[in-house]
């Protein structure tokens, strides 16, 4: 059985172990090492965080981070959602990312933007499948090992609150 769970800083390791995972696959993030907990810790939202457990292990997780420190953009929040390839085809993106906007409601978040690298499809197709849609392309908007990267922008339109 899988648990969603409000992520603590026990579960950093485990955390850390998946997003370094997905940064390795050059098509996750333009990050290129998982920060220490401290600096993870300090950029994302407290109230947002989840992680997915089966039996003991954490299988997956999401988070918020805000967009802007201004507080017209108070709630305006960008997503992360990463598994372990051990919970590849469990459904563990999409408990997580509806759990995600779920409690984001809860802390007046109206739109979560993402950017996602065109390449990213299972990451897109599950996007739209819990309500974002595409507002364009970012063309050329970062360097990946020399090479320049697009990355699709998407958002999520709260239908709970901003409205």
């Amino acid at each position: 059985m899988i648990a969603i769970k409000s992520m603590q800083p026990e579960h950093w390791t485990q955390v850390k172990e998946i997003y370094e995972d997905g940064i390795k696959t050059d098509n996750a993030t333009f990050e290129t090492s998982a920060p220490e907990w401290e600096a993870w810790d300090k950029a994302h939202l407290q109230e947002c965080r989840l992680v997915a457990i089966e039996d003991t292990k954490v299988i997956g997780w999401a988070a918020l981070v805000s967009v802007s420190s201004r507080c017209v953009y108070s709630g305006v929040a960008e997503n992360s959602v990463y598994i372990s390839s051990i919970a590849q085809g469990k459904g563990v993106r999409k408990l997580l990312l509806k759990a995600l906007i779920e409690e984001s409601a809860k802390i007046n978040i109206w739109t979560i933007p993402t950017g996602i690298f065109p390449e990213n499809i299972a990451s897109i197709k599950l996007h739209e499948a819990v309500g974002f849609r595409v507002i364009g392309t970012r063309e050329r908007i970062g360097k990946m090992n020399g090479i320049w990267r697009d990355t699709l922008f998407l958002e999520r339109r709260s239908t709970k609150v901003g409205l």
